[in-house]
């Protein structure tokens, strides 16, 4: 099948091609025709299986069909994270390249006043983060009257991210007519339930299994005692194929340690956490997209915000508590048929948190070891800091486990 018989508009099928794209994915030919019909929709797929052009691509073919008329907004996408929505809007305006559109981001980090004059002006499509867009709905910016779409992008991670109270209130301020869609690579019975209240008799396309990840995606785990694990990382990047590498950190300050360990090994390294600014966080994924950092060290802020193609490698430097995230982080390679491979760090203390992924994912993951790491010798190399905990330490949330509290989890090549 090609984009040509999803009934998508011309000048939209020209963008597309000329981005270098001829045959649609399986959540995109499952999509496009029900939105184009006028259904509210719930997709789940894969990450990295095409999602956001499932949505944004026959959005523009409907909009690029509607009669001239004032200028008014008339799409609102909703993501999680600033990166999300970065990706999202950079997806819009290729497509949107040939159409007479107007297209602007809503979220924090940066000035406000830019983004009040866009709501003011009445751009036609708005991709925003709930805080900041709330918060500016409330000080009376934006005129969302004449909507038509909605859409909620990475809906888990938003619900499990806490914006359920801000998106409720978003969606009491906007018009009951309109077509709601939610997209996500997860969606619990839960998150479900919930869509009871934004949409009206919703579609849902389900493509593969709802916890599986890609599977291009070649897995691996190297068990590895947690003072062994900065030596292993650098002996691991000496292999050349590994030439874009993204490292899943859990806490910031890790992320940072690690990224100064690989600057000593002469491995070019940009790091993306919540403590850097926006304009440094533009600025790591602006470089590591162009290959002028060959790893991009990151925490799970990272996990559903990044859409790059050609990431070789995801390498869980610190395995990941929750099988959702572990999931959303391999989920960045292998993206839309594209082959790539995730390795994973494993401690003893990992144990029990990976027999929960394997259960989620519903299979083994195969263990090896690293051809040509001395395993002897990078201990005794080990700094006194590093073999301090040699068994990994207590984790965040204290007591040796969890994070603490009630806390609920509710659990593109073409990924455009």
């Amino acid at each position: 099948m090609s984009f040509h018989t999803l009934g998508l508009e011309a000048r939209i099928l020209k963008a597309v091609q000329e981005a270098g794209y001829t045959e649609p994915t399986p959540i995109q030919t499952a999509a496009i025709p029900p939105i184009l019909a006028g259904h509210d929709l719930i997709g789940i797929a894969q990450t990295g299986t095409g999602k956001t052009a499932a949505f944004t691509l026959p959005i523009l073919t409907k909009l690029a069909a509607a009669a001239p008329g004032p200028r008014r907004t008339r799409v609102l996408v909703l993501a999680p994270t600033r990166e999300l929505a970065v990706q999202i809007d950079e997806n819009v305006r290729a497509y949107a390249r040939h159409l007479p559109l107007t297209v602007a981001t809503v979220f924090g980090g940066v000035g406000e006043h830019p983004q009040m004059k866009a709501l003011g002006a009445g751009t036609d499509v708005i991709i925003a983060c709930p805080g900041r867009l709330l918060d500016l709905m409330g000080r009376r910016h934006g005129n969302f009257s004449g909507l038509q779409f909605l859409v909620l992008d990475e809906a888990d991670r938003m619900l499990d991210m806490g914006f359920i109270p801000s998106i409720r209130q978003i969606v009491r301020q906007l018009p009951q007519k309109r077509q709601t869609l939610l997209f996500s690579a997860t969606l619990s019975r839960e998150i479900e339930s919930l869509t009871h209240e934004f949409q009206r008799a919703p579609k849902t396309i389900q493509i593969g299994r709802r916890a599986n990840p890609a599977d291009t995606v070649t897995q691996l785990i190297y068990e590895v005692p947690k003072h062994l694990k900065p030596a292993l990382l650098a002996h691991l990047l000496r292999d050349p194929q590994m030439d874009m590498v993204l490292v899943f950190s859990r806490m910031k300050h890790g992320a940072d340690r690690i990224a100064r360990k690989l600057e000593q090994h002469g491995v070019k390294t940009a790091t993306l956490h919540s403590n850097r600014s926006q304009n440094q966080r533009l600025r790591a994924l602006n470089d590591f997209k162009s290959g002028a950092v060959r790893v991009l060290v990151a925490t799970d802020i990272a996990a559903r915000g990044i859409d790059v193609d050609g990431i070789s490698h995801v390498v869980n430097y610190d395995f990941p508590m929750h099988p959702e995230d572990y999931v959303h982080r391999i989920g960045r390679t292998g993206r839309a048929l594209a082959i790539g491979d995730a390795i994973s760090f494993v401690t003893p203390e990992d144990q029990s948190d990976l027999r929960s992924v394997e259960r989620f994912i519903g299979r083994g993951i195969v263990r090896k070891r690293a051809e040509g790491f001395d395993y002897h010798a990078a201990a005794e190399a080990a700094t006194p800091d590093e073999r301090r905990h040699p068994r990994g330490g207590p984790r965040p949330g204290g007591h040796g486990g969890r994070p603490q509290g009630n806390r609920r989890r509710f659990g593109a090549r073409f990924s455009r």
